[in-house]
């Protein structure tokens, strides 16, 4: 048989790998429907805590009530929500208040399960050609993805907070463009993240992983979408600036007592801090070859910053490290998902104290940076991938034999 034959077999092989008989749906997808129905049994008896917040903020956006339109942000400040989550919630507007509550609920929680897919799929693309075993990559996912389900149920359905979903689904959204160096989609994705929550900013080095020649045509296409959003609030009325400096209570965990941070609210240095955190260890992470870090590390810097402790928080950090866990390293068990949940998730529900909440927190999230960025990365023994170079961009794919080849198409 020749190389272009069996290479089109062994695609053809890894294409029917794991699948339930004739069935498209793979096993490790089912299981994780099926942990994902249970959390979501679980969480939906006393869940969509904050809903009322994305309801009342689409009504006045959208239905001419007193003090919203664009001066939504100007006369509302606590609704630290983008514009985009507004537009995504008047969907389910339509329905009774009950109902619409329930399908939103269920379409989150949905796009958690596209989402592990869609991380699947960007691993087994991203270590094409490295002699990648894509048994073990459906293994990797599936444990992974029962440590990341819990926590996506808990922003998805106990809490509600369709902008943090949406922020996270769309830079999900923008690494599986950027491994298939599409630097267009990239920017657009990353956009809509910020437009949907701001606290996506530090996803952005995402935008660096891009060769060269990409970065600008992406770095324009996220700087356009975010202005278009944002700008017609903050140009019609300029006490929108205001909402900026919006802040909550500083609670006993957070881990800012840690760093002495004793006052009662949000220090006002303390938003910039944590996206210019994010995004300075982001770019260190990408400057080392680690670009599959930049979610975990912004995570990292916004739970070890946040004067608040909210478990929905978690998220972000648990997508983090199933990226990581599934693109950045190759080791079957992915600890780094295992470990974020136990020590963020489960001290929160079994330590008693404050003190040590915010300890472990500051721990966990200083101990997950350093190892992402400077833990030695070592191939399994006995791949092709051992030969190959240990860095490369996304954008890029490696040869059959383990070489660099030239970058794809980056067209949209």
């Amino acid at each position: 048989m020749r190389n272009g034959e069996k290479a089109a077999a062994g695609a053809e092989g890894g294409a029917r790998l794991g699948r339930i008989g004739r069935s498209p749906v793979r096993w490790h997808t089912a299981l994780l429907t099926g942990w994902t129905v249970l959390w979501f049994l679980v969480a939906e008896r006393h869940g969509a805590v904050s809903w009322h917040y994305l309801r009342s903020g689409e009504e006045l956006l959208f239905s001419q009530v007193p003090g919203g339109g664009l001066a939504l942000y100007a006369n509302h400040p606590e609704l630290q929500i983008g514009p985009v989550s507004f537009v995504v919630a008047a969907l389910f507007g339509p329905f009774p208040a009950a109902l619409g509550e329930n399908l939103a609920e269920a379409f989150m929680s949905g796009l958690g399960l596209y989402m592990l897919v869609l991380i699947g799929r960007t691993a087994a693309e991203w270590g094409r050609g490295t002699g990648m075993n894509h048994k073990r990559l459906q293994q990797r996912v599936l444990v992974a993805g029962a440590a990341f389900i819990p926590m996506w149920v808990e922003v998805s359905v106990r809490f509600a907070h369709l902008d943090d979903v949406l922020a996270l689904f769309f830079t999900t959204l923008a690494v599986r463009a950027l491994v298939r160096g599409n630097a267009t989609a990239v920017g657009v994705f990353l956009a809509l993240a910020v437009d949907s929550k701001p606290w996506a900013v530090g996803f952005l080095p995402l935008l660096l992983a891009l060769p060269r020649a990409d970065r600008l045509r992406a770095a324009a296409w996220t700087v356009g979408l975010v202005a278009a959003a944002w700008l017609p609030f903050y140009l019609t009325h300029l006490e929108t600036f205001a909402a900026a400096r919006f802040t909550i209570p500083n609670q006993p965990a957070s881990s800012l007592r840690w760093f002495g941070v004793t006052d009662p609210a949000t220090p006002w240095w303390d938003r910039p801090a944590q996206m210019g955190l994010g995004i300075a260890l982001g770019a260190l992470a990408v400057r080392r070859g680690r670009w599959a870090a930049v979610v975990v590390l912004a995570a990292d810097a916004r739970i070890v910053l946040d004067p608040s402790v909210y478990t929905y928080y978690n998220a972000s950090v648990l997508l983090g490290t199933l990226i990581w866990d599934s693109v950045g390293q190759r080791r079957l068990v992915p600890w780094v998902s295992w470990i974020a949940l136990i020590s963020l998730y489960g001290s929160a529900l079994l330590v008693p104290s404050d003190s040590a909440q915010g300890l472990i927190r500051l721990a966990f999230a200083v101990g997950s940076a350093l190892y992402v960025l400077f833990w030695p990365q070592r191939p399994p023994r006995g791949s092709r991938e051992a030969t190959a170079p240990a860095v490369r961009l996304p954008g890029q794919r490696r040869a059959p034999d383990g070489s660099q080849a030239r970058s794809v198409s980056s067209s949209a």
